[in-house]
């Protein structure tokens, strides 16, 4: 995910919250404490090749810092990515499991997210919190002025090609190809970034992701088309397209519901409360079973609504469209970024990118 504020390194982070304090339309005083979070797990980086050499760190810890490391500079150097900077060159330790808490909300009579406004990153449908109270109390005041909410911890997030992103030790728990995936996704708003387009911004990220990862693993040396990564990386793209018509599809009947004039506001969300339940039946008995690489159980593990719902669109939005089109440049993954960081921002609807 792309965080909608951006992180500062220790030394100069004040004179840059200050800047921000003027721009921001935001509250001051989470600025401030997201600022200061930020400041202290930065302080926390170790460059990896100094990581890689400590004998006190396991085999596997090193082989998986050796792939970020060889997944970062294909990217760079070959598939074209722009704007990488030193990300992904340093490792940031973290005391648990989660980075950031990020907060969602929706309203309940229609498929529309609450969004904020932050600068850099524009109005962006979810906000970031380092304190689990604090997004706590926040949630409980989205839910006391009427809207569905959803709190998710996440490991990991852009700066947006502003500051020199770590490597999170959340992310190391990941297998090799979700975390190469990962890492490739976050450097993929370093080089496209929309602001105040969110949906076009994470699903975006999330082609760009599972594709470089199987042009990572399929072509680097010592991959190979039959190679076992190359294999499930793959397949992991091919379910991230299956999720995506299967959530199309729920949206679509979802947005029909909320235009009916016969019912009111009670029926609703009483049948929008059975087409949920509907659609993650389905999807549990039909698509799940169907997948290669991937269960995504965590889609149906929340409870369902407006935000939850919304929060999953956000980053499987026409994905078959994204794999059309870059198929289109006979797999020259390298002239498709460059094309669609050109060509995407003149287009006040991102998505029209891929057609009407």
């Amino acid at each position: 995910m792309a965080l909608s504020l951006p992180s500062f390194g220790v030394g100069w982070w004040t004179p840059a919250l200050a800047v921000l304090l003027l721009l921001a339309g935001c509250n001051p005083v989470y600025v401030a404490r997201a600022g200061w979070a930020q400041a202290q797990i930065l302080s926390s980086r170790v460059p990896l090749t100094e990581v890689m050499t400590d004998p006190e760190v396991s085999p596997e810890v090193r082989a998986k810092l050796r792939l970020v490391r060889d997944a970062r500079s294909f990217a760079l150097e070959e598939l074209g990515f722009q704007n990488v900077g030193d990300s992904y060159t340093t490792l940031a330790s973290l005391e648990s499991d989660t980075l950031a808490m990020v907060l969602s909300a929706a309203y309940r009579d229609r498929l529309a997210s609450r969004s904020w406004w932050f600068p850099v990153a524009g109005r962006v449908p979810y906000r970031a919190y380092f304190s689990l109270e604090a997004a706590e109390r926040a949630r409980d005041g989205l839910e006391e002025e009427g809207f569905d909410t959803y709190l998710r911890p996440t490991a990991a997030f852009s700066t947006l090609g502003w500051f020199a992103d770590p490597l999170y030790s959340t992310l190391l728990r990941l297998d090799e190809v979700g975390l190469v995936e990962t890492v490739l996704h976050e450097l993929a708003h370093n080089h496209l970034y929309l602001p105040g387009h969110g949906r076009f911004n994470e699903s975006y990220a999330t082609f760009v992701g599972h594709v470089a990862a199987g042009e990572f693993f399929c072509r680097r040396r010592g991959g190979g088309m039959d190679t076992v990564k190359c294999g499930r990386a793959r397949d992991r793209w091919s379910d991230a397209r299956k999720v995506s018509r299967f959530v199309g599809e729920l949206e679509k009947s979802l947005r029909a519901l909320y235009a009916r004039e016969d019912l009111e506001l009670d029926g609703i969300l009483l049948r929008r409360d059975e087409l949920y339940r509907e659609a993650w039946g389905a999807f549990r008995d039909e698509v799940q079973p169907g997948l290669g690489a991937s269960t995504y159980g965590y889609l149906a593990a929340e409870p369902l609504n407006n935000a939850t719902f919304l929060a999953r669109v956000l980053y499987f939005h026409r994905l078959d469209e994204f794999d059309r089109i870059w198929r289109e440049w006979d797999g020259d993954f390298s002239s498709f970024m460059a094309w669609i960081r050109d060509e995407a921002p003149r287009l006040d609807e991102p998505f029209l990118i891929l057609g009407d």
